[in-house]
């Protein structure tokens, strides 16, 4: 159990808290229902806690507990302003003790106050709740009748895991009622007891009107220690009490039973109808008061052992033949996903043979042969066909999809398990950073964005092809793209409509990049903004132009079929066509691409090429504080680089 009490003191969440508890008061401040209520279920939490006052939660704090699950009782002092973010962000219960969608948090008193109906649910502060409340894992009230009414004021709260908890008491309450109980008295119960207070929806005046009224020998209680009170009620005939506003669960009422008392209560007492109330069985009042504790935890278990399960989806062609570190890729895979999908094009070069050697024996691995005419005129489509097969092969909650140069980290793989537990809320798609090398180990690109989408929610409508507004149809009725996708974007697959997604990169950044080409300031501030990104953020690092040797050739054999096939834009070999040489493929030698590559490295920190080199205009590029992944390295080894 962990508390915060000396004022000043800076607030650190431990390390070792499972769960955030966050109330305006708590027993050692004032002894009140919700309060006690509070700390019996602290008391009784199977989990670390972390006790927080309201008047205390932070930005900063937030941040600290964003993978903690966090529960939120009574919150008036709570900084309204964090609400969005807290919705947005966390992980969090509700226990709702009144009615604090209303600015008097009763609304029989608001219409005495005001001398109107109370209308707060149409106000901001009521909508402010509302969302709040929509926003959590789940909400526990305090009676039926409670919830009933925030159901009626806000519909939508209705599709939430809603629990009615009631008033809940600690172990010792229970010892010292069966105490009290056992004990033999040497008079009969005699005389009434009513609750002196000073607040209107208490009714105190009518509680002792009523007495009067009935001729009740009664005794008005004022601020006895708890133990104290519990004796009286043990001792007196009955209990009068009489709220003027709804009383969500008094545990006054509750104590009154369960010792003994006859009761005089009204309406307002919103539990005094359920049947674990309205009972003369005491033994069933007892075990549904008794279970609540468990019943808040277990409820809540799954929250804070909620560890979904990842899928890791990669394609394959060929990869053996043109040297690409797929055997890398998927080891990285598996170190972090629960499943790995892996569909192989129709391989013929080895590929297929290693894939099923990887997977024998290895039930997370599923290899999965999807042969495709790669002699179509469209056959650059089949790159986001086969990445779109490869995701629905996948069963678990979420998917990771990476291509079969790109490798995680090990250090990013807790980084990743933490992401999919604290996933953000209303996001079906994340963008995460890349590290895309050039020419070797020392340059990382400055030229192209540090960004590609990565992580999803496992959803049937999320599927990879062309977005609408890019797609064409040939003569012969076959897909095509015009230019602005690589075939592969994330859309839906009703309407082919891009998927909304979350990404850590901002246009204030971007427009430092933007700057960082002439300016060496700039580059040096978006170069410590990299490697700080890089050390928070999983990503991936991407050999596709670590060695440029391989990348001319692959340009040279492939990518300018592959795009003349994608966007049906002609790509004839001319000297006009070739972005790297001032001559047609046919005349290059294998010794000039040998010379270009060791130039575009040494030179140039990235191009890209939709336009031929230009050396008159070198690229600056990144460099980074970090190693490469262990999987990588017999790769890189075999590389020589």
């Amino acid at each position: 159990m962990f508390n915060i009490k000396t004022f000043g003191e800076k607030i650190e969440i431990p390390e070792n808290a499972d769960v955030v508890f966050v109330s305006d008061a708590f027993t050692d401040d004032y002894v009140g229902g919700a309060e006690l209520t509070t700390d019996a279920l602290i008391d009784a939490s199977p989990f670390e806690i972390f006790r927080l006052h309201a008047k205390d939660v932070s930005m900063e704090i937030l941040s600290q507990g964003h993978d903690r699950l966090w529960v939120f009782g009574n919150f008036s002092n709570l900084d309204v302003n964090l609400i969005p973010t807290i919705v947005g962000n966390l992980s969090y219960a509700i226990v709702e003790y009144d009615y604090k969608y209303c600015k008097y948090r009763s609304p029989e008193k608001h219409q005495v106050a005001e001398n109107k109906q109370c209308d707060c649910h149409n106000e901001m502060n009521g909508k402010l709740v509302s969302a709040f409340y929509y926003g959590a894992n789940s909400l526990w009230w305090m009676s039926e009748k409670q919830r009933d009414l925030y159901h009626s004021k806000f519909p939508f709260l209705k599709e939430k895991n809603n629990t009615v908890l009631s008033s809940v008491f600690d172990e010792s309450f229970f010892s010292y009622i069966q105490k009290l109980n056992s004990e033999e008295r040497s008079e009969e119960r005699s005389g009434y007891i009513v609750i002196g207070s000073t607040s209107w929806i208490k009714g105190a005046q009518d509680a002792e009107a009523f007495c009067k009224e009935n001729n009740f020998d009664y005794e008005v209680v004022w601020n006895l220690p708890y133990k104290e009170l519990l004796q009286k009620l043990s001792l007196a005939k009955g209990l009068v009490f009489l709220p003027k506003g709804a009383d969500t669960c008094p545990r006054l009422v509750i104590e009154a039973k369960l010792l003994g008392c006859d009761l005089h209560i009204n309406e307002n007492v919103q539990h005094a109808k359920e049947l674990w109330f309205d009972t003369d069985n005491l033994i069933d009042t007892l075990s549904y008061l008794y279970a609540a504790r468990a019943r808040f935890w277990n409820g809540l278990k799954h929250a804070i052992g909620h560890n979904p399960e990842l899928s890791g989806y990669t394609t394959t062609l060929n990869c053996v033949k043109q040297n690409y570190p797929f055997e890398a890729c998927i080891e990285s895979l598996l170190g972090f996903c629960n499943e790995v999908v892996v569909v192989d094009g129709g391989s013929n070069d080895g590929t297929w043979e290693k894939l099923q050697n990887l997977s024998a024996g290895n039930d997370k691995l599923i290899v999965h042969q999807e042969n495709r005419d790669w002699n179509h005129a469209r056959f650059a489509v089949f790159d986001g066909m086969q990445k779109a097969l490869a995701r629905s092969l996948c069963t678990k909650t979420y998917c990771w999809q990476q291509d079969s140069d790109e490798i995680v980290h090990e250090s990013d793989y807790d980084k990743i398990r933490n992401l999919i537990k604290n996933f953000p809320k209303n996001v079906e798609l994340i963008a995460l950073p890349v590290i895309e090398y050039w020419g070797g180990p020392e340059k990382v690109r400055l030229d192209v964005n540090p960004w590609k989408w990565r992580i999803s929610r496992n959803l049937p409508h999320i599927t990879h092809g062309i977005p609408e507004n890019l797609r064409k149809y040939d003569d012969d009725g076959n897909l095509y793209s015009l230019p602005g996708s690589d075939g592969c974007d994330y859309i839906r697959n009703d309407n082919y409509q891009p998927i909304r997604f979350a990404s850590f990169y901002t246009p204030d950044v971007d427009k430092v990049r933007g700057l960082s080409f002439e300016n060496s300031d700039a580059l040096n501030e978006y170069q410590k903004w990299f490697n700080f990104t890089i050390s928070q953020y999983p990503g991936v690092h991407h050999y596709s132009w670590y060695d440029i040797e391989r990348k001319i050739k692959t340009y040279r054999d492939y990518w300018s079929k592959h795009w003349q096939s994608l966007y049906d834009i002609e790509q004839n070999d001319t000297p006009e066509n070739n972005m790297f040489f001032n001559s047609s493929w046919e005349d290059v030698t294998e010794d000039q691409i040998v010379e270009m590559a060791a130039k575009l490295s040494k030179e140039m920190g990235g191009w890209v090429f939709h336009s031929k080199v230009d050396f008159e205009k070198p690229t600056p590029h990144v460099e980074i504080e970090r190693d490469h992944p262990t999987s990588i390295k017999t790769w890189l080894d075999n590389l020589g680089k």
